[in-house]
């Protein structure tokens, strides 16, 4: 985009693909930043121009590539730097920064408060970065290892007759073909009574 002509409307043109394609790469980037409750519109056009503008430079390298898998690939790289860049130093690996830094925005409201900080390497204001860390998930306690002793289950009374009563039934099948037709005549006899 030419800084001298805030008009021009050719900051974003992809030389390759199809303007369909591109069209869902653009709804996928969007559904994306909804997904992180980044609603205010100007903020989210202009993160979605960047992100298809990069995915549009490597379509060019790939045309054989599907432009909406390049958009959200753009669009996760730019939020782990982002992440990264919001949370600081930390001693999680790569990838669980991503997955902390979802849930501190999440937790901070970070998306509704500073809309317009969602996403931007270069103006990340003090107040919520601070509240990004201090929203940022910590693991619990050390695990301890115990041992626990095998006990029998007493599932009660019930359960033992019920059990009692299937095996009985296994050991005489013209017991169990005598209780299945009761159950049945007695649904139907239920069922006639009922509708009537």
């Amino acid at each position: 985009m030419d800084p001298l002509n805030p008009y021009d409307l050719t900051a974003f043109r992809p030389t390759t693909g199809t303007l369909e394609a591109w069209n869902e790469a653009y709804v996928r980037v969007e559904d994306y930043l909804r997904a992180h409750r980044l609603h205010n519109r100007l903020h989210q056009s202009r993160l979605i121009q960047l992100v298809l503008a990069k995915a549009a430079r490597r379509h060019e390298q790939d045309p054989a590539a599907v432009p909406a898998t390049l958009a959200a690939q753009e669009m996760d790289a730019l939020m782990d730097r982002w992440f990264e860049q919001v949370l600081g130093p930390t001693a999680l690996p790569k990838d669980r920064v991503a997955i902390a830094g979802r849930v501190a925005l999440l937790l901070s409201e970070g998306a509704e408060r500073w809309p317009y900080s969602f996403g931007d390497l270069n103006h990340i204001p003090e107040d919520f970065a601070t509240a990004m860390r201090r929203s940022s998930v910590v693991a619990g306690p050390n695990m301890n290892v115990s041992s626990m002793v095998p006990r029998e289950i007493d599932l009660g009374v019930i359960s033992e007759a019920a059990g009692e009563t299937l095996e009985t039934m296994e050991k005489w099948p013209l017991l169990r073909m005598l209780m299945l037709w009761l159950v049945f005549i007695g649904a139907l006899a239920v069922i006639f009574y009922a509708s009537r």
